[in-house]
């Protein structure tokens, strides 16, 4: 397992079942990358969660644990599935069937970063593919599962919340004549990944705030969200976008002046969300 895989921060109580994790903010770009890559320094960086980690990092001081992912997005994504693999990409890889993220070059070893650029002059092995998936993918999942079940046994339930950012271009058109753009998507994937009361604990967390919050519009989650959303099991997740703009320059992709504000504020959110696993009273020991 490389060092960069993933980083867990533990409270020093276990007394919350949700689990916080941020699988497209690592910034560990690996040698191997920069030397083969096409792009610059700052387009690599473009598809990255940027300071995703930085704001939600305060959560183990409210008794939930943390996982963040150590490389990048670029290198390898942890939100998709591991056999999506891309053909046009990757030697060796038959196409199976259409899959418009593996299609557009967004599989699980990208091809592109955002706006479409690529990232490689032209094919990678199979082998280094397999290598990365590896190295990175299986560790941070084997151990996100891990915190889950870990979650399950200790409160009897597991919150996941799946940490983003979203580019401001991506909510400009989505508000209707009048209304606010939403600052906050949470994806449930309709449903499907979370109970509706958890969902709406959440929103309210971020609503009290006084963030402009929707549901499932651009987006509604994606392979983390499906893979782990049991709420029949007791284990929900929700993916929690936030515009960019509002705590970053995304042209520089530094931390704007309003980062402090939005981190401060933040914390209270991530307060409020902790206290769903507070609120059970946990297992008796088997």
């Amino acid at each position: 397992m490389s060092k960069s895989a993933f980083e867990v921060s533990y409270p020093e109580s276990n007394a919350s079942c949700v689990v916080f994790a941020s699988p497209h903010s690592g910034r560990e770009y690996p040698w191997s990358l920069l030397r083969t890559t096409v792009l610059d320094d700052l387009a690599i960086r473009t598809s990255e969660d940027a300071f995703v980690d930085q704001l939600f990092d305060c959560a183990p001081q409210f008794g939930a644990t943390f996982l963040k992912a150590g490389a990048p997005r670029a290198f390898v994504d942890l939100n998709r599935s591991s056999d999506e693999l891309d053909p046009a990409l990757i030697e060796g890889v038959r196409r199976r069937g259409h899959n418009p993220r593996v299609a557009s070059g967004l599989g699980v070893i990208p091809r592109v970063v955002a706006n479409g650029r690529a990232i490689y002059r032209g094919k990678i092995t199979l082998v280094e593919a397999k290598r990365r998936l590896d190295d990175y993918w299986h560790p941070y999942h084997n151990t996100l599962q891990s915190l889950l079940d870990e979650a399950v046994n200790h409160h009897g339930q597991a919150v996941l919340i799946d940490c983003h950012s979203m580019p401001h271009e991506a909510v400009q058109g989505i508000a209707r004549s009048g209304a606010k753009r939403p600052e906050i998507v949470l994806g449930d994937r309709f449903g499907a990944a979370a109970a509706g009361d958890v969902v709406d604990r959440v929103e309210a967390a971020f609503a009290s705030a006084g963030f402009v919050v929707t549901r499932n519009a651009p987006f509604a989650g994606a392979y983390v969200t499906q893979a782990y959303g049991r709420p029949t099991r007791g284990q929900h997740a929700v993916q929690v976008e936030i515009d960019r703009a509002i705590y970053m320059d995304e042209s520089l992709i530094r931390p704007s002046e309003h980062f402090a504000d939005v981190q401060r504020t933040l914390r209270g959110v991530i307060a409020d969300i902790a206290q769903i696993g507070q609120e059970r009273t946990p297992l008796a020991a088997e």
